[in-house]
């Protein structure tokens, strides 16, 4: 059991070469329960390749995972799975032309007498999304290439919700989203925060970034330059962080006469 106070997640020193290219220099990273993290960085800070060692895509050439305070070593995306964490990523990896249960059960069917169980997969489909308060699908046998845009992230999002996920990593998830369709998924989120799950979300939205995170981690270049909860940043201080990975004397001076 993790101790008190111990995030469910932690990486430390995680480091990632492809060939000569260093992608990760000792990236350290804390994933509280019942918090969402919020990922930022600029375009090849590192974000993917971090989203993608935690969800096993790639394996870290060095570092150490602790999953509630046990080290764990996280081969493939089927070991990740078994820990708990799953990954949205911004594509979603739905199928259009498969209904909302098909999707959800996509390659984990349930089976009665060897035959598809679908009476039991709607069942479990309509109760998850009755539990994150997912109520615009107008039927849970509707196709997925007929709804929005947030009506597809709300059914990846549940989709990973639905095998007793523990962490759920998402991708720009309202990216392109119009202003309707961006609240159902910051709502979901926080839905998500508050059944105690850990989040952690990659955006380039500020302001969703600042609605919905608990905590912030900044990637510049490959490292973790800034980390913590997110009223210790504003908009100027984490754009300052992005982009040139420290804080200027201006930007502290500032942040302190606010506190004060």
């Amino acid at each position: 059991m993790a101790q008190v106070g111990e995030p469910l997640l932690k990486v430390r020193g995680i480091e990632k070469h492809f060939g000569a290219v260093q992608a990760l220099y000792g990236v350290d990273l804390d994933l509280p329960a019942g918090q969402v993290t919020a990922l930022c960085g600029d375009n090849g800070a590192g974000k993917s390749v971090l989203t993608k060692t935690i969800s096993g895509v790639y394996a870290p050439d060095h570092g150490e995972v602790f999953w509630d305070g046990q080290p764990v070593h996280i081969h493939n995306t089927r070991d990740a799975s078994r820990l708990g964490i799953e990954t949205v990523y911004q594509d979603l990896a739905l199928c259009d032309n498969l209904d909302i249960v098909q999707n959800m059960f996509l390659g984990r069917e349930r089976t009665i007498r060897h035959l598809l169980n679908e009476d039991d997969m709607e069942r479990a489909a309509a109760q998850t999304l009755a539990s994150l308060k997912v109520t615009t699908v107008r039927s849970i046998r509707e196709p997925v290439a007929s709804l929005s845009g947030g009506q597809r992230q709300s059914v990846a999002i549940s989709k990973a919700v639905m095998w007793n996920s523990k962490l759920v990593i998402m991708d720009e998830p309202t990216a392109a989203l119009g202003v309707v369709q961006t609240r159902q998924v910051l709502d979901l989120m926080k839905r998500l925060r508050d059944r105690g799950l850990a989040v952690m979300v990659i955006s380039h939205n500020l302001n969703d970034v600042f609605e919905v995170a608990d905590r912030i981690a900044v990637l510049q270049l490959g490292r973790m330059v800034a980390q913590d909860k997110a009223s210790a940043f504003d908009r100027q201080s984490l754009v300052e962080y992005m982009t040139t990975g420290s804080l200027s004397r201006t930007a502290n001076r500032g942040a302190a006469a606010e506190t004060n």
